[in-house]
């Protein structure tokens, strides 16, 4: 069965135009499912929960509501005929058309947007971490629940409605995320660097929408953006075929600075990759985001902001760069993968600074590390991808060989 209104766009944010059919001016796509194939579903999905300002307490969210009610078979019923007909109706009486429907705007509290915040730092950015943080509070439709992971520190002076977790000694970029996740709670993740800040109060928000609208979508990362200059890094934009960074699309690796998740998609893939201290984590997650059954959407239209800055100040970034890449092949990939993902990359970065020997003596230092060292944390399930994962990604346009 086929329905050509399946390849249109639904309606946003317009109400004078909530008595039309679906029109090609929204992000989201109508329903799968032939039950939902009628005028009124556009209405009726949380795509269309919108954020028309803060009430009086600064809480609630709006929707459109249908402008008729379905019946139990969920289409609109039928409009009954009208008792007088134009026989026994006096012509002053009549109307020579039907009255537009009403379109009716009412709160949606229980359509609210429940968010488990997650902001890492070590306490050496404190005016920074403080942007971060308010740019959050500001968010406006979320229900937030934030905490302030202190890697290695006690976090200090933050602002009401943000809670601290201090970790004893520093462990790493992702361990130390995954450290805040069981203290929070919500429907979703947002993990943010303390050198980011979102300029947009509406960010998660929107992500929210896409990911509860579009549930096969798992995890989601915005476009990263300096607002002090132009020239942003290609390297932030996710993707091998770089193209435009205002472009939308699935992909298999994540800038990890501002990321949003479902929460059981978090669960389901096992979270981050403990072990990589930092380096190449967004790229384990984002596998096994796909391995659990979702998909990974770079979000072109929305932005997070963050400083530029050359990740190649030491030998270290070599090194971890080389180690971690071995590790993802060995944690991940079952044979010949894993070697076809080593050697391809072996050689991309041989190409890419044979004339640099500074970089690749203490890349090469790592690259052994990674076939030396055990790459697994104490309490981590052994697991590799599976069939299905592998599949996915190569279907969607990447297998995991480069």
């Amino acid at each position: 069965m086929s329905d050509p209104r399946r390849n249109r766009r639904l309606l946003t944010t317009d109400p004078t135009r909530a008595h039309q059919g679906p029109q090609n001016d929204g992000p989201f796509d109508l329903p799968d499912h032939p039950a939902a194939w009628d005028r009124y579903a556009h209405l009726r999905r949380d795509a269309h929960v919108l954020d028309v300002g803060r009430s009086t307490d600064g809480s609630q969210t709006f929707e459109l509501v249908p402008p008729t009610a379905p019946d139990e078979t969920g289409r609109p019923p039928r409009r009954s005929a009208p008792a007088d007909t134009a026989r026994n109706t006096p012509r002053d009486a009549r109307s020579d058309a039907p009255a537009a429907p009403p379109v009716e705007v009412r709160p949606a509290t229980s359509r609210r947007y429940g968010f488990g915040v997650v902001v890492l730092t070590q306490g050496d950015r404190p005016d920074e971490l403080r942007r971060g943080l308010e740019s959050l509070l500001a968010q406006r439709g979320v229900d937030l629940d934030v905490i302030c992971v202190g890697n290695g520190w006690e976090p200090a002076g933050l602002p009401d409605g943000v809670r601290s977790l201090a970790l004893p000694d520093n462990l790493g970029i992702p361990a130390g995320r995954n450290e805040g996740v069981p203290h929070v709670k919500g429907e979703f993740l947002f993990f943010l660097d303390d050198d980011a800040w979102l300029p947009d109060d509406t960010t998660l928000l929107r992500m929210a929408q896409l990911m509860r609208t579009q549930p096969r979508i798992g995890l989601v990362q915005p476009r990263v953006v300096d607002p002090s200059r132009d020239d942003a890094p290609r390297r932030w934009i996710p993707r091998l075929r770089k193209g435009s960074a205002e472009h939308s699309s699935t992909v298999f690796s994540v800038w990890e600075g501002a990321v949003g998740l479902q929460r059981r998609a978090f669960d389901e893939c096992g979270g981050w990759p403990a072990p990589f201290w930092y380096a190449h984590e967004g790229i384990e997650l984002a596998w096994r985001v796909w391995d659990a059954g979702y998909q990974v959407w770079y979000m072109g239209d929305l932005t997070v902001a963050h400083p530029v800055i050359d990740p190649k100040r030491h030998d270290e970034y070599f090194f971890m760069n080389a180690r971690n890449r071995v590790w993802l092949a060995r944690r991940n990939l079952p044979f010949p993968f894993s070697w076809a993902y080593v050697g391809s990359w072996t050689l991309v970065q041989t190409v890419r600074w044979g004339r640099k020997p500074d970089h690749l003596r203490p890349w090469f230092d790592g690259w052994r590390a990674g076939w030396r060292e055990d790459p697994w944390g104490e309490d981590e399930p052994r697991r590799k991808l599976s069939g299905r994962g592998l599949l996915a990604m190569s279907v969607n346009g990447r297998p995991p060989v480069v």
